[in-house]
């Protein structure tokens, strides 16, 4: 493909290949069929190798988009000998997904940790370039992989180019923020010049007829004036109608169609092959015609420029040269080509059942079940795309309804972790449609409602997903019935459904033949009734803990369960707890979520060293892993955040975004943490009057704010606010029905937060002492709170001298915290009774950024570069460049200053 009228273009990558030793980068180029990307990326490939650049490159093709990793494959196996540099969990996932071994692959995304510091290892030897051609086509395990590596590129001197064709539907790289370099058709000018180079024999108005018609595009200036030339009087440019791709793969056909019938047959099973080996077309050849098809009667297809050969593989020189040939064989011939390569790879028993399958034309159980098998490899190699696919064609070629319905089922549960709806949509209609047992129309039913914690589910409420799981665990399943009452548990989080539906939950859950400390079964509590069963959550959560528990997912549910009963020190540790194991998994779903409780628990406790980094990193990875809800509660616990740090502008601004999120859809914790967020920069900027309004909203079971658990932990705000705003009155009857609630829990929250209202609402100093008598050690933001409203108490009682000593005590605990609004309140108190005090000093947590302070605190508990990296997701080149910037922005020189820096 010639780069006539490119000069833009190859300007800017040419410029991203110089600084890449510098900065690493990623840009998505994307154009319409033809329309020269890649002639762009193999220019610029020939520009990386002059500069010194390793080139590692890779191809998607439709034929196959099915094999898991396949792409993957391409890029590394000219460096499969360096698999040796990586540690031995990352090197072992990477040998699973490429097939190398039977292990199976743990998570997607260590896969890609891994290839990350893989290359990130090989460039500090040569900057590297990636090259994905058709990277639409690529499957989808090797496009997660990419796309997680374009994420981390800017501290690594590696730069991927991935060519993307407009309109290839929705793919990884549609709407992934990448950079774009959208590659146009070529101006008049370019294109007329291009067009004189090919069109020699035609004449003025084939020429001006051709211009037209190619609109700039330069595989048509190239292809079409041949066809015109060769075939005067074809249709080949007549049917105005057809779009410009079918009148191309027509000159293909024509072109393809002038050639001996050996060559026609040898390039028919190139184009149906998933793979480009010489070796597998002449095989294949002599299993269809008894005589084998060597490379020398390809020599014609290379001459009419529709194909390459190497030394042991064919190329096609355009996908439109492969989908023309393929489309042109029609389908009887396609299934006697299928057959023909089935019969050839009995040593790749995946790839030959696909061609098995393709070439089947009625139900087949054999080939069914060998789909089956092809499925259950693709789970092991983490591959849910292939998963899909292959029970999606198992189920159309099984002769028996019950097995049909039961593939396409498992297809659907697969296309729930591939996040498409539409796909999950198509299979559960097609499963729907059949006959079905009760307990598939459990495990479809649940199906439906998986996607978004079932926030966009209109039709499957949380009381008829309780009687499914009890149904489905009474029929034998008892974990796919654990699963489904944890998705009816979610409803009552994420939505209301009301007390029976969460009474329902609750008698089905401790129905089941669980184990009484079974994590799954206390967080399924704790979900459906935080305050009914509190008391038994937080009792055996404690009996758990007293115990190793091994497994991080239990942890981290533990910790879950722990945000909704009001045990923020327990949520904040046991979320901490799980995280190793989980980074170690490559979970990163459940390492947003986990993150994401720790993040929220600790806003409350107000432990920013904590809060800070939790909340940067599950906001990360809650928008790389698809969890937009999840995204909008961290965004609201951001804006909390904001608010206790004094930043009332950014705590409003993140209240917003959050709202944006979730008010489409009714996601009450969100809205709840997000009205939370405003209350405390209204307390905190004096409008009492305003803090009171917000936190009213949290507790009116008819408000989208209202949340059954977390409206538990805005007591004492809401008491601080009434009592300075004059309207105690107005929140007598929440505080009596809190009050009540506390006798069925043991909630830390909820009780700290009613000793701090009735001392403040029932002007009685013993209560006070009360409260402050209490161990709040883990909580010393509440005991800051208690002091200071004791401090105030005091002195508007004349009691000078005696307010200052609380009223201390308050100021140095929220400098430390560096909660700035209640430092600056206390200051104004003592000031008040005759005490100046000094300014707060300013934290390392008022320098850095959230990245920059979570890679400090690592880097000050003594963890390496590359521990820190494999921490984050990050390259330990990456850390080194943030550390530069961080010791700076601190006054530090060396790393052993880092912790009295942060602590200071």
């Amino acid at each position: 493909m010639t780069l006539v009228g490119r000069d833009s273009e190859v300007a800017r990558i040419s410029a991203m290949i110089r600084a890449v030793r510098d900065r690493g980068a990623a840009l998505v180029v994307h154009g319409d069929a033809g329309i020269g990307k890649s002639a762009l990326l193999a220019q610029a490939a020939d520009t990386a190798r002059v500069a010194g650049l390793r080139v590692l490159t890779m191809a998607g093709t439709e034929a196959e988009a099915h094999l898991p990793f396949g792409g993957l494959h391409q890029m590394l196996y000219p460096v499969h000998g360096a698999f040796g540099l990586l540690p031995p969990g990352q090197r072992a996932a990477l040998r699973a997904a490429l097939g190398l071994s039977d292990e199976t692959v743990p998570d997607a995304f260590l896969v890609g940790f891994a290839v990350l510091n893989l290359l990130a290892e090989l460039a500090d030897s040569a900057p590297t370039l990636i090259v994905a051609e058709d990277a639409h086509w690529l499957d989808a395990a090797t496009a997660g992989v990419l796309t997680f590596l374009a994420r981390r590129l800017e501290s690594e001197p590696i730069l991927l180019l991935a060519a993307v064709r407009t309109g290839a539907g929705v793919t990884r790289w549609t709407g992934s923020g990448l950079p774009e370099l959208a590659v146009r058709p070529l101006p008049e000018t370019a294109a007329t010049a291009l067009l004189g180079r090919s069109a020699v024999a035609l004449t003025g108005p084939e020429r001006q007829r051709l211009l037209a018609e190619a609109a700039g595009n330069p595989l048509a200036l190239i292809e079409l004036p041949d066809a015109v030339a060769a075939t005067r009087g074809s249709s080949t440019l007549a049917a105005p109608w057809l779009p410009l791709t079918a009148r191309l793969e027509r000159a293909f056909v024509e072109r393809a169609t002038a050639l001996p019938p050996d060559t026609i047959m040898a390039l028919q099973v190139a184009a149906l092959n998933d793979g480009g080996a010489l070796a597998e077309i002449e095989d294949a050849t002599a299993a269809l015609t008894g005589r084998r098809i060597g490379a020398e009667r390809l020599r014609p297809a290379v001459d009419a420029r529709l194909v390459e050969l190497g030394e042991d593989r064919l190329t096609f020189r355009h996908p439109l040269i492969r989908s023309a040939i393929h489309q042109n064989a029609g389908p009887d011939r396609r299934r006697d080509v299928h057959r023909a390569l089935a019969s050839v790879l009995a040593a790749d028993p995946d790839r030959q059942t696909w061609h098995l399958a393709s070439a089947a034309d009625r139900p087949d159980e054999t080939v069914a079940a060998a789909l089956e098998a092809v499925a259950a490899r693709a789970q092991r190699r983490g591959s849910a795309a292939t998963v899909v696919a292959a029970l999606d064609r198992a189920a159309r070629l099984s002769p028996d309804p019950h097995r049909r319905a039961d593939r396409l089922l498992r297809a659907a549960d697969a296309g729930v972790d591939l996040g498409r709806t539409e796909v999950v949509e198509r299979l559960l209609g097609a499963a729907g449609s059949l006959d079905l047992t009760a307990g598939q129309r459990a495990r479809a039913a649940w199906i439906g409602a998986a996607f978004d914690d079932g926030m966009r589910d209109r039709d499957t409420d949380a009381t008829t997903l309780a009687e499914l799981a009890g149904e489905t665990a009474a029929a034998g399943d008892l974990d796919l019935g654990v699963r489904i009452l944890w998705s009816a548990a979610l409803r009552c989080f994420w939505s209301e459904p009301g007390p029976d539906a969460r009474r329902r939950i609750v008698a089905v859950a401790e129905g089941l033949p669980l184990d009484p400390h079974d994590a799954r079964l206390l967080a399924v509590l704790a979900y459906a009734a935080p305050i009914d069963r509190g008391a038994v959550v937080i009792e055996r959560s404690r009996q758990v803990l007293a115990q190793p528990v091994p497994d991080p997912r239990a942890v981290r549910l533990i910790g879950s369960a722990a945000v909704l009963v009001g045990s923020f020190d327990v949520a904040v540790a046991q979320s901490a707890a799980s995280l190793t194991g989980l980074r170690a998994q490559g979970r990163l779903q459940l390492l947003a979520r986990a993150l994401a409780a720790q993040a929220w628990s600790a806003v409350h406790l107000v432990d920013l060293a904590v809060a800070i980094p939790a909340a940067q990193e599950a906001s990360d990875l809650a928008e790389e892993t698809g969890q937009p809800y999840l995204l909008g509660l961290i965004r609201a616990s951001q804006a909390k955040l904001a608010a206790l740090r004094g930043d009332f502008d950014g705590a409003r601004r993140l209240a917003t975004e959050a709202e944006q999120r979730g008010l489409p859809v009714g996601a009450r914790p969100v809205l709840a943490t997000a009205q939370h967020a405003r209350a405390l920069a209204a307390l905190g900027a004096g409008d009492h009057a305003e803090a009171l309004e917000r936190l009213l909203r949290l507790h009116d079971p008819g408000d989208p704010s209202y949340q059954l658990a977390l409206r538990c932990h805005t007591i004492g705000d809401l008491a601080d606010a009434a009592a300075h705003a004059g309207r105690t009155e107005a929140i007598g009857a929440i505080i009596a029905e809190m009050e009540e609630a506390a006798t069925r829990t043991l909630s830390p929250s909820l009780h700290d937060g009613l000793r701090l209202a009735r001392a403040l609402l029932a002007d009685d100093e013993a209560l006070f002492r009360d409260a402050l008598a209490q161990d709040l050690s883990r909580r010393p933001f509440v005991r800051a709170r208690t002091a200071l409203a004791y401090g105030e108490w005091l002195r508007r009682r004349r009691r000078v001298a005696e307010s200052r000593q609380p009223l201390r005590a308050a100021r140095d605990a929220f400098d430390a915290l560096g909660a700035v609004p209640w430092g600056d309140r206390a200051r104004r108190e003592l000031r008040a009774a005759g005490e100046r005090s000094g300014q707060r000093a300013a934290a390392a947590t008022d320098r850095l950024t959230a990245h920059e302070f979570q890679i400090a605190q690592l880097a000050a508990q003594g963890l390496t570069n590359r521990d820190i990296g494999k921490r984050l997701y990050i390259s330990h080149r990456t850390v080194g460049a943030h550390l530069a910037k961080i010791f700076p922005k601190i006054g530090v020189t060396s790393r052993v200053q880092l912790r009295d820096a942060l602590e200071g």
